[in-house]
């Protein structure tokens, strides 16, 4: 039984969300940070980064503190308001491809996270956890939701469906060519209904969000032990999700670029692959895969199609079956020496928004020696990882939506 509750927002004015929006603050590029600070006063970049307008880059608790205070001048300035009543928030993005993403955003239940309710099926870093848990107890809010999946419903659909006929609160349209949308729904048996039909749900998914929401769980702990008076019904026991039927999820591939070939020659490495892979080259002809267990790979100046042989395709785990384990099992790790996915220098990678001519033209400058191409990961085998209490590689999927920071805030 999921239990997701409504909330009262914290969240800009109508007339400034659109100036406050922002994406992720590491997401953009040193130039595009001044650029936005400088000339919007409103971004929510500010509150982040709020040392910017003493031209110091703060750290730590100190910055914990300013963030904070941040946070509460845009309260005070009435640029931020909140909302009276608690409230689920329909959120729509239309992107640039035309592709729609609808669900609603709410507050989760830590709980959930706990009794594997809400499963995962990613590994976190704890001090990664830990950092992210203190600077929550200081700030005292999220600002951006955790991407979850659930199946499909046809009842929250329609109620869905049926408030995004009326006008929205917000809709704005982001220098990426997104469009977003924002509706409140306040009707207590809209909210009712909905509440009901997630306690029907046996399990949802993380889809994009892993550490934010296990930091969450960590300060919902610390908290509880602090609190003599803990009802299970506090604030801090819940974070701010965005949560999307399954049939709208966006699932990208990461492709993955290596530096050197280990000290192999081209002809070396390529019969040690063929040992693993039928292998048909290409030339110069760009090739994707376009099924499971295929795999394309551009090596000096041509592509070459990479077919899993089948002696090698006995699975006795539904991690065992993915690509991105494949590769790195049968090839990153014995072949070129590659065993520490997340911190390893000598590998990167490019997800699936940008085409093999991304990894085409990182190897022709001489900045990776070869690259490979996979299929992008399905959300049946993103659940069955998390069913079998597995985790996937680093970098396995890159999934979209992707929320703008700031729009709604859930206070704790």
């Amino acid at each position: 039984m999921a239990k997701i509750i409504p909330f009262k927002a914290v969240r800009p004015t109508r007339d400034k969300v659109t100036l406050v929006a922002s994406r992720s603050y590491q997401s953009y590029t040193q130039a595009e940070l001044e650029a936005r600070m400088d000339y919007n006063p409103f971004s929510f970049l500010h509150i982040v980064n709020p040392g910017y307008k003493y031209h110091k880059d703060i750290k730590g608790k100190d910055r914990y503190a300013l963030v904070k205070n941040r946070f509460l001048e845009f309260k005070e300035d009435g640029i931020f308001i909140q909302d009276e009543k608690p409230s689920y928030y329909v959120y729509k993005i239309v992107n640039r491809d035309g592709l729609t993403f609808s669900g609603i955003i709410a507050a989760a239940s830590t709980e959930d996270y706990q009794t594997d309710v809400i499963k995962k099926h990613e590994d976190t870093i704890e001090y990664r956890e830990n950092i992210f848990k203190d600077y929550l107890k200081t700030v005292g809010f999220n600002a951006e939701p955790v991407l979850l999946t659930y199946p499909d419903n046809n009842i929250v659909n329609h109620i869905i469906s049926k408030i995004q006929k009326e006008r929205s609160e917000y809709e704005f349209t982001t220098t990426y060519r997104d469009i977003h949308y924002l509706w409140k729904l306040d009707d207590e048996d809209a909210k009712k209904t909905i509440s009901l039909e997630f306690e029907k749900m046996k399990t949802i998914y993380i889809a994009d969000g892993h550490h934010r929401s296990a930091s969450s769980v960590l300060l919902a702990e610390q908290l509880k032990s602090e609190n003599k008076k803990h009802t299970g019904n506090e604030p801090y026991n819940y974070f701010m999700s965005f949560l999307i039927p399954e049939s709208e999820l966006k699932i990208y591939e990461f492709n993955r670029l290596v530096k050197d070939l280990n000290g192999l020659s081209k002809e070396t490495f390529l019969i040690k692959l063929d040992a693993i892979f039928r292998i048909e080259k290409r030339g110069n002809q760009l090739y994707e895969p376009s099924k499971k267990h295929h795999f394309s790979m551009y090596l000096d100046g041509d592509f070459y199609s990479l077919f899993l042989r089948k002696n090698n395709d006995t699975f006795k785990t539904s991690l065992d079956a993915l690509d991105t384990h494949i590769l790195y099992k049968k090839v990153l790790e014995p072949i070129l020496a590659i065993s520490d996915l997340r911190n390893d220098t000598r590998i990167a990678y490019s997800h699936g928004k940008n085409d093999m001519a991304t990894i085409k033209s990182k190897v022709d400058s001489g900045e990776f020696a070869v690259g490979f191409g996979l299929v992008a990961i399905t959300v049946k085998e993103l659940k069955a990882i998390a069913d079998e209490g597995l985790t996937m590689p680093p970098k396995s999927t890159y999934i979209e939506p992707k929320l703008r920071s700031g729009v709604t805030i859930y206070e704790f």
